[in-house]
């Protein structure tokens, strides 16, 4: 995942945070799914050190940072239902009616668009404007995605070539107030890119050049304000009226500001004194002041769970990890407590074996490298079972190298391997590279890593967007810093079951999520990995904010909390 890449540091913090905790109220994971408590009004005050990156165009721009505040001005034809909790992963109609069936094996999908919406401009919102939103995103010719996700639309692929004179005519096809697109082949996950801010409907008239404001939206904000030195605002739209409070709710506060430029020593003050109500780099926030936040402010402190897994990769075509006993070994021998230890405790993570993190589509628990393997949870390692294992692969002996970044935390994680695998007869030695050039350089084939370390977040809540992704045969490109496939794992029956798992989704999800399930189980069976824990996201915010919610898809959601 691209756009969370402040969470690189988030291990620091946390085990920081763990440390200061001790047994308080604030160690306890805050999931909340609760509906909003207390009153409407008041201004919500939240704090970042910087603006987010990238250009504030909505069609460009690929930070959750700027995302939080996207979700609630802008609206989409479908979207993520707006709660906390698993609940929050579920698609539900937005600016269509409904979420319609595709046709024509999953290349056609035929939306009607709600009437009497308008823009915050005060201009309603047509099927026109949705043929337009799609041209403008290949128009500015700067949009992540647009060459990758929504080029499946017909006529998409010549428009990545010549961006200013891209026509959708054929691809996006309006006919009074219902809109059809027509795919190049069908695409199990066009729902979910549908749901994202770059698909987000602005009016038809609005420029093909990067904005320095977002344009008009849809939501129950409107921007007012963004200054890159200062701080972005939204306020109130007055043309908002409530359509589904599934998709787009009303919100809360009435005008919503993050101010850019503090220090986060700063930020931490005002929020405890109620100056400010959020830090959105709470990651960042200094590990002597963390002490404090769980004596002192424990019941303003919420722990989460991230749809996020951290692994080691196990490389399946080199010596001695293209051994599926020795793979398996080393599963079986890991002692994930103490890799959570590391990361800061099991109050900030929580012990996997399996690729896909809990409360995600596809998800069933299922762990076969523990003591305990029919409970479908991690137990503790079984090194009996692993020395067995490692007696029957015959790779005892080898050397091996094991990779990870410079960084404090993830250092001791390779470390961490280098005992265990030298305990279980290996020769194992560090390969320890700087954080910015370790993850291209284990993606290429050519380095020959046999063990490296890694770490995903999602995009969307895809099973794909894990299992295929990360292990499937055309995600393995040799020679290349730009091969997701660490683990270099193609096994052709389970390919073939992944491609019909999303075959099937395209027109019966919850089925295809249940074969997903099976492909998880699996992959995780042939040990391309040593899946290590998924990781949980500290936010602190005032005595004022009540009725905090934590979206796995958005996270803190600002508008439904109240600060009044």
């Amino acid at each position: 995942m691209k756009r969370l890449v402040w969470l690189s540091v988030v291990a620091i913090v946390l085990a920081a945070l763990a440390a200061g905790c001790g047994g308080s109220k604030s160690s306890k994971s805050k999931t909340s799914t609760t509906a909003a408590a207390g009153g409407k009004g008041g201004t919500m005050i939240t704090l970042a050190n910087a603006a987010p990156a990238g250009s504030p165009d909505p069609q460009v721009n690929y930070t959750l940072q700027e995302w939080q505040f996207l979700i609630i001005t802008h609206d989409g034809l479908v979207a993520f239902k707006r709660v906390g909790g698993a609940e929050g992963t579920k698609i539900v109609p937005d600016l269509a009616e409904s979420v319609p069936k595709p046709t024509n094996g999953g290349k056609t999908w035929k939306f009607t668009l709600r009437s009497g919406i308008k823009f915050s401009n005060g201009k309603t919102l047509t099927a026109n404007d949705v043929k337009a939103t799609f041209e403008r995103l290949f128009k500015i010719g700067t949009s992540p995605n647009a060459g990758s996700w929504y080029n499946v639309i017909v006529g998409g692929d010549a428009c990545v070539k010549t961006p200013k004179t891209c026509d959708l005519s054929k691809g996006v096809v309006v006919s009074g107030n219902t809109v059809t697109f027509h795919l190049t082949r069908g695409d199990s996950e066009f729902l979910d890119k549908l749901t994202q801010p770059f698909a987000f409907i602005l009016p038809a008239d609005t420029p093909a050049t990067q904005l320095n404001l977002p344009p008009a939206g849809t939501g129950p904000y409107k921007w007012v304000q963004y200054a890159p030195d200062k701080q972005m605002k939204v306020v109130r739209n007055p043309f908002f009226k409530v359509w589904s409070k599934d998709a787009q709710p009303e919100g809360l506060p009435d005008e919503i500001v993050q101010k850019f430029g503090l220090s986060v020593e700063a930020e931490v003050t005002q929020v405890e004194q109620d100056q400010a109500d959020w830090i959105a780099n709470a990651d960042s926030i200094p590990s002597d002041r963390l002490g404090e936040l769980s004596s002192k402010y424990s019941d303003q402190v919420h722990i989460n769970p991230l749809t996020a897994i951290y692994y080691f990769a196990l490389n399946t075509r080199i010596p001695p990890f293209n051994n599926l006993k020795a793979r398996q070994a080393v599963n079986y021998a890991t002692d994930r407590s103490a890799l959570i230890k590391l990361y800061g405790g099991p109050k900030l993570a929580s012990a996997t074996c399996q690729i896909l993190p809990p409360n995600f589509p596809g998800y069933e628990p299922y762990c076969p490298y523990t003591i305990n393997p029919g409970s479908g949870k991690w137990t503790g390692p079984d090194m009996a079972k692993a020395k067995q294992l490692m007696a029957q692969s015959g790779t005892k002996g080898m050397t091996v190298k094991v990779n990870s970044d410079t960084t404090e935390v993830d250092k001791a994680y390779g470390e961490y391997f280098i005992g265990l695998l030298n305990k279980l007869g290996y020769k194992a030695k560090p390969q320890f590279l700087s954080n910015n050039i370790q993850y291209p350089f284990v993606q290429n084939s050519k380095n020959k890593v046999p063990f490296a370390y890694s770490s995903w977040f999602q995009d969307y809540p895809a099973a794909s967007d894990f299992l295929d992704i990360l292990l499937g045969c055309r995600s393995f490109h040799p020679n290349s810093n730009s091969s997701p496939n660490i683990a270099e794992f193609c096994n052709k029956s389970i390919q073939t079951q992944m491609d019909h798992a999303g075959q099937v989704g395209i027109t019966n999800p919850d089925a295809a999520n249940k074969l997903w399930a099976q492909v998880d189980k699996r992959v995780t069976d042939q040990a391309p990995w040593v899946a290590m824990f998924n990781p949980k996201l500290l936010d602190f915010v005032s005595k004022r904010v009540k009725g905090f919610q934590f979206s796995p898809q958005w996270y803190f959601l600002l508008d439904q909390a109240s600060v009044k």
